[in-house]
């Protein structure tokens, strides 16, 4: 008794694929919004290069988050027809 048995296979091969990486999201953007009332050191705006430029008693960090300088009032103003920058103005008590 002959028997031509053929198995093939329930699943294709798998292989692998040059995807599947990801990196966590870098919580950029804006942490204080317009008219906002911040007090000193607090963190205005998180980015990567100067997106928004540091205005009146704005300061810029060495990741380039825009940082309060002083206790008061966000304000996010233009600077010409393309540029942008935030200050943070004393509210008077």
């Amino acid at each position: 008794m002959i028997m031509d048995l053929q198995f093939f296979s329930h699943h294709k091969g798998g292989g692998s694929t040059a995807n599947g990486r990801n990196s966590a999201g870098r919580r950029l953007g804006t942490k204080a919004a317009d008219g906002s009332i911040v007090t000193a050191g607090s963190i205005i705006y998180r980015q990567r290069g100067t997106h928004i430029n540091p205005g009146e008693n704005v300061g810029r960090g060495g990741d380039d988050t825009l940082y309060a300088k002083v206790a008061g009032v966000v304000k996010f103003e233009r600077m010409g027809r393309s540029k942008r920058k935030v200050s943070v103005y004393p509210v008077a008590e």
